[in-house]
Parts: C-alpha cells; sequence; structure tokens
C-alpha cells in the first residue's frame, strides 16, 4: 500500500484499526503500542524457547510486574527503541524491596521491529539503574555493560 497517496485523514484513520486488529489477535492490550509489544514478543520468545520459563501476563492492574512463571517468578518487561528504558513508576526511589525476580528488556528498532530481549536478575537492575530527573524514578540504561551482564534470551540474526 501506498501511503503517500492517501490524504492525511486517511492515514490517521489507519491507526486505531490497526490497534483494534491487534487487540483482537491478542498482541496488545491497550493503547501502549510499544509496551504492549514488547510484553507479546517476550511472552512469545520465552513460551517457545525449550529451557526457558513459561510466563503469562500478571493480573491487570498488578503493580511492578507485567508477567508471572508457571513457577511464580515475577517478571517486569520494558520496552525501547533507544538508549534507556522509561522510568519505572510505581518502584519507590528509597525501598530496596525486591518487587521482581526478573526485568526483561525488550529493545526494538526505529521500525518496531525487534532486535533484542535481555533478561537482568533483580541484583543486576538495582546495580545498573538510574535516578532519572526530574522524574526522580528509576530506568535502566541500555549499555554496553549492562548487554554485557545480560543473560541473552533473543538476539536478532
Amino acid at each position: 500500500m501506498n501511503f503517500k497517496k492517501l490524504s492525511d485523514e486517511d492515514v490517521i484513520s489507519f491507526y486505531p484499526k490497526i490497534l483494534k486488529e491487534l487487540k483482537d489477535r491478542d498482541i496488545i492490550r491497550t493503547n501502549n503500542l510499544v509496551g504492549d509489544l514488547g510484553e507479546y514478543w517476550t511472552r512469545k520468545k520465552y513460551n517457545e524457547t525449550p529451557n526457558l520459563p513459561k510466563l503469562q501476563d500478571a493480573p491487570k492492574s498488578t503493580k511492578n510486574i507485567d508477567a508471572i512463571s508457571v513457577k511464580g517468578e515475577r517478571y517486569a518487561i520494558k520496552s525501547t527503541s533507544g538508549s534507556g528504558t522509561g522510568v519505572f513508576a510505581s518502584l519507590p526511589t528509597d525501598n530496596t524491596d525486591k518487587k521482581f525476580e526478573f526485568l526483561v528488556v525488550v529493545i526494538f528498532d526505529k521500525d518496531y521491529v525487534l532486535k533484542e530481549i535481555l533478561e537482568l536478575n533483580w541484583e543486576q537492575f538495582k546495580k545498573y539503574r538510574r535516578m532519572k530527573p526530574p522524574e526522580n524514578k528509576w530506568n535502566l540504561p541500555i549499555t554496553n555493560e549492562v548487554k554485557t551482564a545480560a543473560k541473552k534470551i533473543y538476539l536478532k540474526k
């Protein structure tokens, strides 16, 4: 389809239709396209890969986590196409209590093509996290050191 030949209104009208189709296919759950795509690819790769835990969605409105393994391990999932994750909005800045066992970082290219899935445990997350101003919330810069330390779940060939 050549989008260049379509009017602005026609192009804009595709977005809600695409979101509806993605929801109908259970690829996304909300209108947070990038976050939901990261959760979709995480579940898909974990559930299809031998020797990785099987994951299911965490109940809606569950703080700090997005998926739970069949063994009860809690997974936070963050998606990015940049050099760091978004902020962890519900993680207290002064609390070091373990809020999840694993952080999964899903890295997309600028066209939302899956590039990498990385996994860090809670201790690794605490080591590499940084306070992001002005929100004063934690985020995770995606540095070479983080990539080296992380378990590689998926790397685009």
